[in-house]
């Protein structure tokens, strides 16, 4: 199956050491939704995994994510693109659930939906925790710039052979290149 998955925060949206926890706080990077609706167009199909640890903190409810996504939706419907499948961990991280990065749960729901094994599926994301969770299934880390992602570099821990990108639309490049 050609699939790609994405963190969300930091990578197709800006991010804040805040949260984001409302509708008009959530803006995605112009050139992120072209990224994913490149990928459509090529064939792939697109999840997301995302923490999202302000439901459990209360800083907003399920509703507000849902409205977020449907923004997403709407924004990318534009574009010609699309997102096949979100999983979301709304738990504090004092929870300790299964499902929140940089545990495993929320790919593995990824690939129970697809029904497909994620041994060798990209996995774009911009922080350690992303990194840790996609090598946990077989997926193959990807590290932006974006979000938290230059603060993951200057910490440089665990980055042996991840692919850096400026962004996800310069993954986006490379990936979809023929020579690659």
């Amino acid at each position: 199956m050609k699939l790609v998955i994405l963190d969300r925060d930091g990578v197709i949206n800006q991010d804040s050491d805040d949260y984001i926890k409302s509708v008009d706080e959530f803006l995605p990077y112009p050139d992120s939704l072209d990224a994913i609706a490149r990928l459509n167009r090529a064939g792939y199909a697109v999840a997301v995994a995302t923490n999202q640890s302000g439901i459990g903190r209360g800083y907003y409810d399920e509703n507000t994510l849902a409205a977020m996504h449907e923004k997403l939706s709407q924004m990318l419907a534009q574009r010609g693109g699309h997102i096949d499948h979100i999983a979301w961990c709304p738990h504090h991280p004092d929870e300790n659930c299964a499902c929140r990065k940089p545990r495993p749960g929320l790919l593995q729901q990824i690939a129970r939906h697809f029904d497909t094994d994620l041994k060798d599926v990209t996995f774009v994301g911009d922080s350690p925790a992303d990194i840790e969770a996609a090598r946990a299934v077989g997926a193959r880390p990807v590290l932006v710039k974006t979000g938290k992602g230059e603060r993951t570099l200057a910490r440089d821990q665990g980055l042996d052979g991840v692919p850096v990108y400026a962004c996800l639309s310069s993954f986006v490049d490379n990936f979809l290149s023929p020579e690659s």
